[in-house]
């Protein structure tokens, strides 16, 4: 599937994106590459492939003990602030 350049220009509009009449062009090439390979990947039959924790057969990913490793600062770290209430920094309003 190729992207037009109406289509490249929707989506950078979409994205913000500011695009020169001079980048149009490579833009369209790549855009259009991008999502006829992708458009390739899901064409491949993968119903019989196992999904798979790691590449390497018999490979386990290490973890880590999930253990708290630093100490709560909160109490010091809101003593410095002018407003605390409820453990919740109070600012002034911005937006009536």
């Amino acid at each position: 599937m190729s992207l037009t350049r109406k289509d490249v220009e929707k989506i950078a509009r979409l994205a913000r994106l500011s695009i020169t009449e001079a980048e149009m062009p490579v833009y369209v090439t790549s855009l259009s590459s991008i999502v006829d390979f992708v458009d390739e990947l899901s064409r491949v039959e993968t119903h019989s492939v196992e999904p798979m924790a790691h590449p390497l057969e018999g490979q386990r990913q290490r973890l880590r003990a999930d253990v708290v490793t630093e100490t709560d600062h909160r109490e010091n770290y809101q003593a410095n602030a002018p407003r605390v209430q409820a453990g919740l920094y109070v600012v002034p309003r911005v937006i009536e």
